[in-house]
């Protein structure tokens, strides 16, 4: 796993680390029946490769928005066809995808609690948008064979928020 962006997300891990959670059994006032659960590890800042027809369809990859740079620096304009580049992202992408062919439709949506902003840059140029739903941005279309540079932005400079980007071949 490439750990892009974490420079100016206040130091945050690449990998969140495993918790551990205490429940209680038969006898909940009872220290002896409690037993220790660990919840699972979330991957942070992957990178995917993905084939027509590729599984699981959607395909999630996970991370932290934001960054020092404005999104219109990342993507070389203030404004593409499929929205403004607005915003404020890290130097590195978050993610790169990897296309092995042309995607006559393929999907992106970034999903978080906050206001994000997204800038793709790949083959044919760079792509903006900064809400497709609501707050969330994503931008589905078709997509050439090759390697995408994906960066998730914070509106506000400062800000740092979880997101999950799904990308889908269905519509």
């Amino acid at each position: 796993m490439k750990i892009y962006g974490l420079r100016s997300k206040i130091g945050l891990s690449a990998t969140l680390l495993t918790t551990s959670v205490f429940t209680a059994g038969p006898l909940a006032d009872a220290p002896a029946h409690a037993q220790q659960v660990q919840s699972p590890v979330i991957s942070i800042f992957e990178n995917v490769t993905l084939s027509p027809d590729f599984s699981p369809d959607p395909t999630t990859v996970r991370g932290i928005s934001g960054g020092p740079l404005t999104a219109s620096n990342i993507a070389g304009r203030a404004e593409t066809a499929t929205g403004p580049c607005a915003g404020f992202v890290d130097e590195q992408p978050d993610h790169t995808i990897q296309l092995t062919e042309f995607f006559s439709y393929l999907s992106i949506q970034v999903e978080s609690p906050e206001d994000t902003t997204l800038v793709v840059r790949g083959p044919g140029g760079s792509w903006c948008n900064d809400d497709y739903q609501s707050n969330n941005p994503g931008i589905a279309g078709q997509w050439l064979s090759g390697s995408y540079q994906v960066w998730v932005g914070s509106y506000n400079r400062g800000s740092y928020h979880p997101y999950v980007i799904r990308i889908t071949g269905n519509q």
